[in-house]
């Protein structure tokens, strides 16, 4: 499985609403979470299938941003 970070401007609890629905029918998406507290909103994705640039367009879809972060 692969472990996908990325820099977000999700940053409130009414975005999150916005992306959940969005995310969690993402079949190749086994998990994901957004840290709110951290100063980049830090989007975590598992999975075994999307490349960093599907998520980004997933995410996109609802009119947020994702950068990834490089390890």
């Amino acid at each position: 499985m692969n472990t996908l970070k990325f820099k977000s401007n999700i940053n409130c609890t009414g975005c999150l609403s916005k992306v959940t629905p969005v995310m969690n029918d993402e079949k190749a998406i086994q998990q994901w979470d957004v840290n709110l507290e951290h100063d980049d909103r830090t989007l975590t994705v598992e999975t075994n299938d999307l490349s960093a640039e599907e998520v980004q367009k997933i995410v996109g879809k609802v009119g947020f941003k994702a950068q990834l972060i490089e390890d």
